[in-house]
């Protein structure tokens, strides 16, 4: 299963840890890992095309584990950029079940 946590305590975006693999289908085949991937890995580049926010960012080199921590205040866009990874990841969650995808908001 991925998970993913979302680090937002007081209203406002702290960061996310992803991690895991979905298991849906073999390696190379499984769509749901190449959505979230793909949604998550985006994200991060769009906030550092898009906005001049700081972060850092942790990854595993064989997968399976990435993590953004946002290291100052977030500007809108940030927020909006999270919001909409957010809004993917839960549409994901909700068309394959949460055994492949749990997303938790804390």
């Amino acid at each position: 299963m991925i998970r993913l946590s979302v680090s937002r305590p007081d209203g406002r975006y702290r960061g996310f840890v992803l991690e895991g693999h979905a298991g849906y289908a073999q390696e190379g085949y499984d769509i749901i890992c190449s959505a979230v991937s793909a949604l998550a890995v985006n994200t991060v580049n769009s906030i550092e095309a898009f906005t001049d926010d700081g972060f850092d960012v942790e990854q595993k080199e064989d997968g399976g584990y990435l993590k953004l921590t946002l290291t100052d205040e977030p500007s809108d866009a940030c927020c909006l950029l999270l919001d909409s990874l957010v809004l993917g990841m839960q549409n994901i969650q909700d068309a394959y079940g949460k055994e492949y995808l749990s997303v938790e908001i804390r």
